[in-house]
């Protein structure tokens, strides 16, 4: 296969994996965007956090709300905890790299805010560390997850929503994913300015 052909192919598997599963995800991704814009207007927040390019995800996500999506609207109240260096590394210093999120998550997190947890493989520890800890602030988790969901699929409660992209590549995972965020930002937009 030549470079142009690996490229048409590449493009072809994250389009099939996407009409795939556009019928399996949208419920949840419905709900998800329900979620995050009730809490939104109960005047609560959404904090977000991944690793590699799921940490690039949640500050895309973050950075969409507090500026805009495609429509003018006021910022939106959404944290990244991805992008705090000093924090993260005297975390990851002092305690270790799996509590870089959850202290994050216990000291800013409160009662009805939403987590926004992204793991392609569902098995991240410092993402699981951070389920939990919204857990015992009673946040709500919205989970972005890949291949069979990984420990998070089985720490998620019923007022959790898992949306998993059914692949076992981490690319096409994260193809998806920024698809299903762009989705939440364009069904928030609007339900906050119908």
């Amino acid at each position: 296969m030549n470079a142009l052909e690996r490229v048409k192919h590449l493009f072809e598997e994250s389009i099939q994996l996407k009409q795939r599963s556009i019928d399996s995800l949208a419920p949840a991704i419905v709900h998800a965007a329900e979620t995050i814009t009730d809490a939104i207007l109960q005047g609560n927040k959404i904090l977000s956090c991944g690793n590699g390019g799921s940490a690039g995800d949640a500050q895309h996500f973050s950075s969409e709300m507090l500026n805009r999506f495609e429509m003018e609207r006021p910022g939106l109240p959404a944290i990244s905890l991805t992008t705090d260096t000093s924090t993260i590394t005297s975390v990851a210093n002092d305690y270790n790299y799996d509590s870089i999120f959850s202290r994050q998550v216990t000291a800013l997190g409160y009662p009805h805010d939403v987590l926004l947890a992204i793991s392609t493989s569902g098995n991240s520890a410092n993402i699981v560390k951070a389920i939990e800890a919204a857990h015992e602030k009673e946040l709500k988790v919205v989970a972005l997850t890949g291949k069979d969901g990984g420990k998070i699929s089985h720490l998620l409660n019923e007022n959790d929503i898992e949306v998993r992209v059914p692949s076992e590549s981490t690319a096409r995972i994260q193809e998806v994913h920024i698809m299903i965020i762009h989705s939440i930002c364009d069904l928030v937009d609007h339900k906050l300015t119908s």
